[in-house]
């Protein structure tokens, strides 16, 4: 493996190690439970984020397929005069 590929893999393992670390503690603090309310709102913004990236991967795809994202082709006659 080259050095390059070996850095990349370090740096995010360590930032894999840190959000484990992050939600360990966050997950083990002292105090009130997170109310009802907040697992509501928390469920509702996981699934429209959800919602929305699966329904822009649809149309990318729908695009694709259906020959939206073909190059522009350029003819002379098109050419403003």
């Amino acid at each position: 493996m080259r050095t390059g590929s070996i850095t990349i893999i370090v740096a995010l393992l360590l930032i894999l190690a840190g959000a484990v670390v992050f939600a360990y503690q966050a997950l083990t603090l002292p105090g009130d439970p997170m109310p009802t309310e907040g697992w509501i709102a928390l469920t509702l913004g996981v699934v429209f984020s959800l919602v929305v990236g699966i329904g822009l991967m649809v149309l990318l795809f729908y695009s694709s397929r259906r020959g939206y994202d073909e190059a522009s082709r350029f003819t002379p006659d098109d050419r403003a005069e």
